[in-house]
């Protein structure tokens, strides 16, 4: 199971969100990013079958797809029109158990740019999605005995 959320999202999380959030009307928080993919069919498929990430919706007359993890983020992805794009950001996704999931990329044939080890970020894992953009992993458990 992959998240790429703010934290404190979805009810499950309710019990470690901090004191200081507040979940009254004016709570502001992140829950859609657009990232510029080279082909939105290979983007899909790969943040679908590798990081669990569900399909929304598409609108092919736009090149589009919107892709949601387990606590209600979407991720969009568009494709760019005509235009050379380059990775922007870094998505960083929590998941169950990082060793594990990186065992099932890697028996997948997804290349790690970093398997499992405490980066200057914390305990976690890098790889990269189809057009470049950095994606790592971590794990609550991991990120606190570890990192």
């Amino acid at each position: 199971m992959a998240a790429a959320r703010v934290f404190g999202r979805s009810s499950p999380d309710r019990d470690r969100t901090p004191a200081f959030f507040s979940w009254g009307k004016d709570v502001i928080h992140l829950d859609h990013l657009t990232i510029f993919v080279g082909e939105v069919a290979r983007s899909r498929s790969w943040y679908t079958e590798n990081l669990d990430l569900k399909l929304e919706f598409e609108i092919p007359s736009r090149n589009l797809a919107a892709l949601q993890d387990s606590g209600g983020f979407t991720l969009f992805v568009e494709q760019s029109s005509g235009v050379e794009h380059a990775p922007c950001c870094v998505l960083t996704f929590r998941v169950a158990d990082v060793e594990a999931k990186c065992r099932e990329l890697a028996n997948r044939g997804v290349r790690l740019e970093a398997r499992p080890q405490k980066l200057f970020w914390g305990y976690g894992a890098e790889l990269r999605d189809p057009d470049g953009y950095l994606v790592r992993l971590w794990d609550e458990l991991s990120m606190r005995e570890k990192g």
